[in-house]
């Protein structure tokens, strides 16, 4: 591994990778329909403060119909549900660790399949607490993976440091760790984490702890841009209260080709060695990209001027959880949650990452139809018989039916909804493929 790195965050001309399409609105698109919802989570105090965010799946070993499913609830914790939507478990995220401080909040979750350490292998999810500013880690046990089973254990070292953070005063302030993407290698298993409210990316790499647990140490720091260069030569910087840069949320590794994937959310999708290595590569902007905006105060918001067209057609901001569906020879698929047009995006994973179309998700026989889509996962295998050419599965920041607090409010009610991959593939015309990509492989 290099020593610490930086990119340094001034203004640079983007050259867009890929294939520009036709615009497209979410009525234009393809639309699939959900075969499975979890419950509903609420993010107030009845609800355990739950608030639904980003989804991983586990295939079980043996048993791929005893696969499950984690999802984080930020202050509400993990919650893990089986291929039918049941909840099996909820680990809660860990309190304040004194009165004036913030309590854990799992915001992004992970899979590694065969994690090495001195007690063995196990597969594991990882998931960032960005209430802490720390990692979680959580053992999977594949002979509780079935009904009314707990197959969760979380194996955290207590004693794991910050990611970004020096003090609990600071971590007070929130420019906690915030996403997150796993990636393993003949080395170990390595994590890439963004900062929350900043541009800066992070790879960490899991360590031994005593006691059978796990921790981590930080490796490299980059920071991506915050200011573009236009074609017309302007300066432009996407709109946000003062002191709050372009963040980074939704991001996936390439488990091939060590790639990482990196949602921006006001800017787009960037390329970039999973070691943090390299130049990276603007693959595509959200519609907003280049658009002056000036932060009103009084309203907390910023009010944007003339589009001056320079932005994508394919991603409205904000751009956020971004998967891999894997096929055989390097093929396969990248897509990415377009949450202010409640559309997903697909594009081609080799080379350029050309744009191969845009799909949202309906209702279904009761199940409604996703908005504000935070974090997706997608898996090619077969996973029994209710998905038995793979899943795809996303959160949903909009869940219905309404539910009302006892003083008449709506409570924010967010879930998530399983999709059958060759229902998508049907509909866009991609390729089905159960057996060129194995996880454990």
């Amino acid at each position: 591994m290099r020593p610490l790195t930086a990119l340094a965050s001034t203004a640079l001309t983007i050259g867009l990778l890929g294939v520009v399409a036709p615009p497209a609105t979410a009525r234009d698109l393809p639309t699939v329909e959900p075969r499975i919802e979890t419950p509903a989570l609420f993010d107030d105090e009845a609800g355990g403060n739950a608030n639904g965010d980003d989804p991983a799946i586990w295939v079980h070993p043996t048993s791929p119909a005893s696969s499950v499913i984690a999802t984080t609830a930020k202050e509400g914790g993990l919650y893990v549900y089986d291929l039918d939507g049941r909840q099996l478990q909820h680990l809660p995220a860990p309190a304040a660790p004194g009165r004036d401080d913030e309590p854990g909040r799992l915001n992004n979750v992970d899979v590694v399949y065969g994690h090495a350490s001195r007690a063995g292998r196990s597969d594991i999810f990882v998931a960032s607490d960005r209430g802490s500013d720390k990692l979680r880690v959580y053992r999977v046990d594949p002979a509780k993976a079935g009904r009314n089973r707990r197959p969760l254990t979380d194996i955290t070292d207590p004693a794991a440091p910050f990611v970004f953070n020096a003090t609990q005063a600071e971590v007070n302030n929130a420019e906690t760790v915030y996403g997150l993407a796993t990636w393993k290698r003949n080395s170990g298993t390595y994590v890439l984490v963004s900062r929350r409210h900043t541009t800066r990316l992070a790879l960490l790499k899991l360590t031994d702890a005593p006691g059978g647990k796990v921790g981590y140490t930080k490796l490299r720091t980059i920071d991506l841009p915050s200011s573009f260069t236009l074609p017309n030569g302007q300066s432009w910087s996407p709109c946000d209260e003062p002191g709050v840069g372009p963040q980074i949320e939704g991001m996936v590794v390439d488990a091939q080709t060590g790639t990482l994937y990196a949602a921006q959310e006001d800017v787009g999708i960037w390329r970039i060695s999973g070691d943090l290595t390299g130049s990276p590569v603007l693959i595509d902007r959200v519609r907003e990209y280049g658009v002056p905006a000036t932060y009103d105060a009084d309203t907390e918001e910023c009010v944007p001027g003339a589009d001056p067209g320079y932005g994508g057609d394919n991603l409205t901001a904000d751009a956020e959880g971004v998967t891999i569906y894997y096929g055989k020879d390097g093929k396969g698929y990248l897509i990415a949650s377009g949450q202010g047009g409640d559309t997903f995006a697909v594009y081609d994973r080799r080379g350029r990452n050309a744009y191969l179309g845009s799909f949202q998700v309906g209702e279904r026989g009761g199940i409604d139809s996703v908005q504000g889509s935070d974090g997706t996962m997608v898996i090619n295998v077969p996973l029994g018989r209710r998905f038995p050419k793979g899943l795809f599965v996303t959160h949903d920041g909009a869940n219905t039916p309404e539910a009302l607090d006892p003083e008449g409010e709506a409570r924010e009610n967010t879930n998530f909804k399983y999709v059958r991959w060759d229902d998508i593939a049907r509909r866009l015309g991609l390729t089905v493929d159960t057996t060129g990509w194995n996880p454990r492989r």
